[in-house]
């Protein structure tokens, strides 16, 4: 056998099928993230967690199994930076996000195609994920978290979200948008926060990385959201539309 034929499923995973808006848009969210890291250089892990989950989303958006690879890194990373932030929403999400890498590796392996609820059930998946939000916004003020109306959003909409990625749903991506946005915001407050010197908790490295990942993050899910739409998520070299529900 073939070093190309041995190393074909890395190589089309990593390589293959690329538009060129793609890869300019992958290379300057990574660029950002080294840029952050240049300027505020006191949390190589922020870096980390900026850059794998630039990868992690980017390849989730082609619908590929490595993806997940790269997520597993990320939320490594991530679970680090929420706890010293006290970012407790995130801090639990990010363990869950861990251990849901090698389960979306299983399940996207199984099936390929992308699928998509019926109008009255995508209403009361997006009802339910409001409810839930207010519940963990409740919980998170209790355990004097920052900004729980933010990190409830991370809490609660993102496991929502995450299980609709891991079972290949299109509606995940429109969860993950108010997730960025919410993410976004909580990030950068904190950061500024911390430049008026009102908050100590945390790292500025690990803030502004963060604030640069949701950023790529938040424009990843709104092109992904279109890329799934039009049913070309191609994993495993395959596109598909499933049925809906």
């Amino acid at each position: 056998m073939s070093e190309v034929a041995k190393h074909s499923w890395l190589y089309n995973q990593l390589f293959t099928n690329w538009k060129r808006f793609e890869v300019t848009y992958v290379s300057v969210l990574l660029l950002l993230q080294l840029v952050v890291y240049a300027i505020e250089p006191d949390s190589p892990i922020g870096m980390l967690s900026g850059v794998a989950g630039v990868l992690c989303l980017v390849f989730g958006m082609k619908g590929r199994k490595i993806s997940f690879l790269f997520g597993t890194v990320q939320c490594i990373a991530m679970t680090y930076i929420a706890w010293i932030s006290h970012a407790y929403g995130s801090f639990v999400m990010d363990i869950i996000y861990v251990i849901s890498q090698p389960i979306g590796w299983f399940m996207w392996g199984r099936d390929q195609a992308t699928h998509s609820f019926q109008q009255n059930t995508r209403y009361k998946i997006f009802a339910g994920a409001f409810v839930a939000w207010l519940i963990g916004w409740m919980i998170l003020a209790r355990l004097e978290g920052q900004l729980p109306y933010f990190d409830s959003i991370n809490f609660v909409v993102s496991l929502i979200a995450q299980l609709l990625y891991i079972l290949k749903y299109k509606e995940n991506w429109s969860l993950w948008i108010v997730v960025n946005i919410a993410n976004l915001a909580y990030w950068s407050i904190l950061s500024v926060q911390m430049v008026m010197g009102q908050n100590e908790i945390g790292s500025m490295g690990a803030n502004l990385s963060q604030v640069a990942l949701q950023f790529a993050l938040l424009f990843n899910s709104v092109y992904a959201n279109r890329v799934w739409a039009r049913g070309e998520a191609d994993n495993e070299g395959g596109a598909g539309t499933g049925s809906g529900i």
